[in-house]
């Protein structure tokens, strides 16, 4: 138990170190590799003791929480508390001719403070589900999706495609499976809320597009 803990945190930290570093992350670079150190060395150790991983643990907690303020002060932005996931799950639009299922949502709190919320719809053999999260300006969060957001990325395989968008003018990326008509359509609003909309066996990403218009994103936006 004590091994899968601390090898969740190392992954948590060396994804958010891949995604690109600017000067203010630099500085923390070294607190950063110190703590992915100590926490190799608890989990080596883990059966030798719960004080050894302990320690590991609170290395890694420290050199997380030194690239999550590094990150922040780069994109100008303070952590905050994230909403309740109860303002979220109100946002959910009913959609004409789609059966909704009962909303569901979550908060928590380590490594960060996040709180989430979705929702289930059904119209024959299609599907589609709504995800909204408040990443509470987490920048350990957001760090994995900033390439996806990056102005002209695009990505194309034989079986899709995926690409930055807008999504009603919030800053997004698309996802395409031509073989099981399958997408997904995300967007970041207000530096902040990640809006995810998945479709299965859909026409095609317009549809996503406009089940995201269905959304109050503007209110979304306003949330505190």
């Amino acid at each position: 138990m004590q091994k899968r803990a601390v090898a969740g945190l190392a992954a948590v930290l060396f994804v958010a170190s891949a995604c690109g570093k600017s000067e203010q992350e630099k500085q923390t670079e070294q607190a950063a590799q110190q703590a992915v150190q100590a926490t190799q060395q608890a989990a080596k150790t883990a059966g030798e003791g719960a004080a050894q991983a302990a320690k590991g643990i609170e290395a890694m907690a420290k050199g997380l929480e030194a690239m999550a303020n590094s990150a922040a002060a780069a994109a100008n932005t303070k952590p905050a508390d994230p909403v309740s996931f109860r303002e979220l799950m109100a946002l959910f639009p009913d959609i004409e001719g789609w059966e909704k299922e009962k909303p569901t949502g979550e908060r928590m709190n380590a490594p960060f403070a996040f709180s989430q919320a979705e929702v289930h719809y059904k119209k024959g053999d299609s599907r589609l589900e709504i995800k909204l999260v408040d990443s509470g300006f987490s920048q350990l969060f957001l760090a994995p999706y900033s390439a996806f957001l990056a102005a002209g990325y695009e990505k194309e395989t034989s079986r899709g495609y995926e690409k930055s968008t807008t999504v009603n003018g919030q800053p997004g990326w698309e996802k395409w499976n031509t073989e099981g008509k399958d997408g997904e359509l995300n967007a970041l609003v207000a530096k902040r809320f990640l809006c995810t909309i998945e479709g299965r066996n859909v026409d095609d990403v317009k549809f996503l597009h406009t089940i995201a218009g269905k959304l109050d994103m503007a209110k979304l936006s306003t949330l505190k």
